[in-house]
């Protein structure tokens, strides 16, 4: 094992960098001890770089599973930008020429990333398996807790796959985990012992507010107030794609800045496009669903409003720290109409399989062996595992009464009259700044937001857009050509 001079020595060779930032030493030194870990860093805490380095100074294979495919085309482009060509995302976009190309090159590979849904294949598994990687990465591992019960079933297999991969070492990464989530996820892989690393939660440069509106009406002239006193770049989070597209059509026609709708229903070159052009500051403003946001890259966000109530604290923290990732100061607001929360309860309802449904799967699953629907696809998953009916609704109740639980922590987020911040670190059991008055508010005016003498915005370049070389970025992103 290297001393902490040796492996000062690898951090400035492999990366340029002279120090660690908070928790990626502890990180790393835990993984070279032979410990499986638990790292609970903040968003842009430099997590990737824990596994990147323990990969290049291991020099063996390391399996990263990532939950969306843009997180792991921004993870990949990173590493070839900056001289690792040995990385590739195995997705189920690629074509047949290609898949087959990466399947027959993987022992050249340092970083291969994939879904758990790939990785379930048994075909890639099974190469995955000769090659015996030196570490396996669950990046966003709150997935394995919050999408697996009901979204992404396939989350719930990565134990197990551990398992019959040899038990490799393993890291698991997120930025946000109460203490009931943190003992869930290594339940879930197999891993109660696994070391924990874990700093501040806390974004201190980070202001957080509620304003109260009366109807939609004043929502939208409430969220066209503060965008006219804010400083791009932001992100305005919904939960309906339809929603978003409407208000991203009002303010791209009624104010001076470039606005874009991001949802799941756009194409994925369309989400490419979207996002480049945020990235490069040609958009100053995205109105998203939860799908934007996971892993991207950009430090000088400056605002998150959400126009619709997240559904949990979790995810309402998550999404805010992907503002003012640079250190300085930013804005996250929550436009709050009252019983807005029947929206989530609603999607919390409606997303889930109903009992008869269920029993209608039980009852005859040959029937649905061509229905495409996530509800019946996700009993199918339990089903095929040999979950019985009773034990599914009774697994599925339990995730419904979570669901409300969680909606109803929302709404006393919202309504909390005192120090929201404090609130927050109750939740997670994690220390916060003591509060003043660039800590947050249950009203936002416009001497509020001009007292926190936010940075000048970010430059957009309308004269020159980026002209962006399709084929060398598929390239780089998929390594077809070197």
């Amino acid at each position: 094992m290297l001393n902490r001079a040796q492996l000062h020595a690898e951090l400035k060779r492999y990366t340029g960098f002279d120090e660690f930032r908070d928790g990626q030493e502890a990180a790393v030194t835990s993984l070279l001890a032979n410990q499986d870990t638990l790292a609970i860093l903040p968003t842009g805490a430099g997590k990737s770089l824990i596994y990147e380095l323990y990969g290049k100074i291991s020099n063996r294979l390391v399996i990263i599973i990532s939950p969306l495919l843009s997180l792991m085309q921004d993870q990949v482009s990173s590493l070839n930008y900056r001289g690792e060509r040995r990385a590739v995302a195995y997705t189920s976009l690629l074509m047949g020429q290609d898949k087959a190309y990466i399947e027959a090159h993987l022992n050249q590979y340092r970083f291969l990333f994939m879904s758990p849904e790939m990785l379930v294949n048994d075909a890639i598994f099974n190469r995955i398996k000769q090659l015996q990687p030196g570490l396996l990465v669950i990046d966003e591992a709150h997935c394995i807790s919050t999408w697996g019960p009901d979204f992404r079933p396939e989350y719930l297999l990565l134990g197990k796959l551990r398992e019959r991969l040899g038990s490799p070492l393993t890291l698991m990464l997120t930025a946000t985990a109460t203490p009931k989530i943190k003992l869930d996820i290594k339940a879930k892989m197999g891993l109660p012992d696994a070391t924990e690393v874990m700093t501040t939660i806390d974004r201190p440069n980070i202001f957080i507010g509620v304003q109260h509106v009366d109807s939609a009406k004043d929502k939208m002239n409430h969220l066209k107030q503060l965008i006219s006193n804010l400083t791009m770049p932001g992100i305005i989070y919904f939960s309906s794609k339809k929603v978003a597209n409407q208000v991203a059509e009002e303010l791209n026609n009624e104010l001076a800045i470039n606005v874009a709708a991001y949802h799941a229903d756009l194409s994925s070159d369309d989400r490419f496009k979207v996002q480049q052009q945020f990235m490069s500051n040609q958009i100053q403003l995205i109105c998203a669903t939860s799908a934007f946001g996971m892993g991207i890259d950009k430090n000088d966000i400056r605002f998150v409003i959400h126009y619709h109530m997240p559904s949990t604290l979790e995810d309402y923290w998550q999404e805010v720290g992907r503002a003012g990732r640079d250190g300085k100061q930013s804005v996250a607001i929550i436009l709050y109409q009252k019983n807005d929360e029947r929206i989530q309860l609603s999607l919390a309802e409606s997303s889930l399989p109903t009992n008869e449904e269920i029993h209608l799967y039980y009852q005859n699953p040959s029937r649905f062996a061509k229905v495409d629907d996530d509800k019946f696809r996700l009993v199918k998953f339990y089903a095929t595992h040999r979950v019985r009916e009773d034990q599914l609704v009774q697994l599925l109740q339990k995730r419904q009464q979570s669901r409300t639980q969680s909606i109803r922590e929302m709404v006393s987020y919202v309504n909390y009259a005192e120090c929201k911040r404090e609130l927050i670190g109750r939740h997670f059991k994690a220390t916060m700044k003591d509060h003043d008055e660039k800590c947050c508010s249950n009203e936002i005016t416009s001497e509020i937001i001009e007292s926190l003498n936010l940075p000048e915005p970010a430059i957009l370049d309308t004269t020159n857009p980026v002209k962006l070389d399709w084929k060398r970025v598929i390239s780089n992103l998929f390594l077809l050509k070197n």
